[in-house]
C-alpha cells in the first residue's frame, strides 16, 4: 500500500514531495492567472470600445482584488494552523479550524456584498473612475459582486485542500473554473452581445461551480478533514489566531487596492486614461508573475507547517532551501521575459496602440525589481508556514504601506512633467529592493532560532 498524505508530509524525500505538491499548485495558480486575465484579454479586443472597457476593467480590479483578499484573511492562516495540528497528530483540532473558517467566509461575503453595493459609485470614481469609464466599470462590478461568496468559498476553503497534500484535488478546483470561465466569456461578450457585463457573468457562474466542488469533496470521504456543521460555530479563540497568521497575506493582497487607488489617480492626474489603461496592463503582468510564486509556496507550506509541527527542524530546513533556490530562478526568468518583449506583452491585452506604446516602456521600468523579488515571496510566506505572525505581517507593511504608497506620491515631485508617469511607476521597483533588503535580513536571524528553539526538547511552542 502507499503512504497516506500524512505520512508523506514526514517522510517522503523532500524534493520529490515538493514537486508533487507544487506542480498541481503551480499548475492551479497558471490557471487561476489565466481565469483572471481572459476577462482583460477579451474585454479589451471589444471593437470600438475595447480601450476604454479595459480601463473601466482596471478600476474594478482594486475591489476585485480586495474580495478575493478576505478569503485570504481567513484562509492562509487557518490552512497554516491546521497543518500544524495535523504534524501534532491532532486533526480533531484541524477540522474545527476547518468549520471556523467556512463560517467566517460566509460571514465576510454578507458583509462585503452590502457594502460594496450600497457604495459602488462612490468607491469607482474613488478608484480611478471617469465619466467615460464609468459606466462600464458599475455593468462589471455590479454583477461581479453578486459572486461573493462563491469567490469567498472557493479560494478560501481550497487552502484546506491544499494543506492536507490534495494538491491535484485543489488544482482541479481552479480548472472547473478556468475552463468555464474561457468557454463562456466569448460566448456572452460577443455571442450575446453583453460586453463587459457578459464578462462579469460568466466570472461569477464560473466561480459558482468552483465552490460547489470544493464544498462536495470537503464533505466527501476522501478528505482528511471534514466539514461538520458542529465545528461551524465561531470560537473566537479558534478563529482569533488563524486571522492573526493570515493577516499577512491579506495585507500583501488587499493593500493591492489601496496601491491601485494611488497609482490609478496619480496617473489620472499626470497620464489621463491612457496611463490607467496602461497600469491596468501591468498590474495584470504582474499578476501572472506572482501567480506561480504563489502556486510554490502554497506546495511548500503545508512540508513546512507539518514537519514544524512535528519538530522536524531538518526537514524544514531543507524545503525552505529547495523553495528559495527555486523562487529565485523563477523571478529571473520573468525579469528577463519583461525586458526582452514588453510590446508583445501588451499587445496580449489590447489592440489600442496608445496604451501598447506605453506599456513598451513602462513596463520594463515597473517590473525592474522583480529580478531578485524570488526572495522576498520565499522569505515571507515561510514566516506565515511556520505560524509567525506579527514578523509576517510587518513584512507586508513594509513594502506595501511604509515604502510604496509614499514613493508613489514623492517620486514624481522630483521629475519634470513629460517624465511624472515614468516617475509613479519607478516607485515600483525601488520599494521591491527595499522590502527584499529587510526581509532576507530578519528571515536569516529569526529562522535560525526558530530551528534552534525546535532541535531543543525542552522547547515549547
Amino acid at each position: 500500500m502507499g503512504m497516506t498524505q500524512e505520512q508523506k508530509m514526514g517522510t517522503m524525500p523532500v524534493k520529490k514531495l515538493l514537486f508533487e505538491l507544487a506542480v498541481p499548485t503551480i499548475t492551479a495558480q497558471l490557471i487561476n492567472a489565466l481565469y483572471n486575465i481572459v476577462d482583460r484579454v477579451y474585454i479589451g479586443h471589444i471593437a470600438g470600445v475595447g480601450g476604454t472597457a479595459l480601463t473601466a476593467l482596471g478600476v474594478c480590479f482594486p475591489l476585485i482584488t480586495l474580495v478575493s483578499a478576505t478569503s485570504v484573511l481567513i484562509s492562509a492562516g487557518g490552512a497554516a494552523r491546521a497543518a500544524i495540528s495535523m504534524g501534532r497528530g491532532d486533526n480533531d483540532s484541524a477540522e474545527k479550524i476547518l468549520g471556523n473558517a467556512v463560517s467566517a467566509l460566509l460571514l465576510i461575503s454578507a458583509t462585503l456584498f452590502v457594502i460594496f453595493f450600497c457604495f459602488k459609485k462612490q468607491l469607482l470614481y474613488l478608484f480611478g473612475a471617469s465619466d467615460v469609464t464609468y459606466v462600464y466599470a458599475s455593468s462589471y462590478f455590479g454583477i461581479y459582486l453578486l459572486g461573493t461568496a462563491f469567490v469567498q468559498l472557493s479560494l478560501g476553503l481550497n487552502s484546506f485542500i491544499t494543506t492536507q497534500g490534495f494538491t491535484k484535488i485543489s488544482m482541479k478546483t481552479v480548472m472547473i473554473g478556468a475552463i468555464t470561465n474561457i468557454i463562456l466569456d466569448p460566448i456572452l461578450i460577443f455571442g450575446l452581445d453583453m460586453g463587459v457585463a457578459g464578462a462579469a457573468l460568466a466570472t461569477i457562474l464560473s466561480q459558482a461551480l468552483s465552490a460547489t466542488w470544493v464544498v462536495v469533496f470537503l464533505t466527501g470521504k476522501k478528505t482528511i478533514l471534514r466539514i461538520k456543521v458542529k465545528n461551524m460555530k465561531i470560537d473566537p479563540k479558534i478563529l482569533a489566531p488563524c486571522v492573526a497568521l493570515g493577516f499577512a497575506p491579506f495585507v500583501m493582497q488587499s493593500t493591492e487596492s489601496l496601491i491601485m487607488l494611488c497609482f490609478n489617480n496619480s496617473l489620472l492626474k499626470y497620464g489621463g486614461d491612457v496611463a490607467v489603461g496602461t497600469m491596468t496592463v501591468l498590474a495584470s503582468v504582474m499578476q501572472m508573475v506572482m501567480m506561480p510564486l504563489s502556486g510554490l509556496t502554497q506546495g511548500s507550506q503545508p512540508i513546512v507547517s507539518y514537519n514544524y509541527g512535528a519538530r522536524n527542524a531538518q526537514r524544514v530546513r531543507e524545503a525552505f532551501g529547495l523553495l528559495l533556490r527555486c523562487c529565485l530562478t523563477y523571478s529571473v526568468c520573468v525579469w528577463t521575459v519583461s525586458m526582452v518583449f514588453p510590446g508583445q506583452i501588451g499587445a496580449l491585452f489590447t489592440s489600442d496602440p496608445e496604451i501598447i506604446s506605453m506599456v513598451r516602456w513602462g513596463l520594463r521600468v515597473y517590473m525592474g525589481g522583480v529580478i531578485i523579488f524570488g526572495a522576498q515571496i520565499a522569505c515571507q510566506q515561510t514566516f506565515v508556514a511556520l505560524g509567525n505572525a506579527k514578523t509576517s505581517a510587518f513584512l507586508a507593511i513594509f513594502r506595501k504601506i511604509i515604502v510604496l504608497i509614499p514613493l508613489i506620491f514623492l517620486i514624481p515631485m522630483a521629475f519634470p512633467p513629460e517624465q511624472k508617469v515614468l516617475a509613479v511607476w519607478l516607485a515600483e521597483p525601488i520599494a521591491d529592493v527595499a522590502a527584499v533588503c529587510v526581509t532576507t535580513t530578519m528571515f536569516r536571524k529569526q529562522f535560525r532560532s526558530a530551528m534552534a528553539q525546535l532541535e531543543m526538547p525542552e522547547s515549547k511552542f
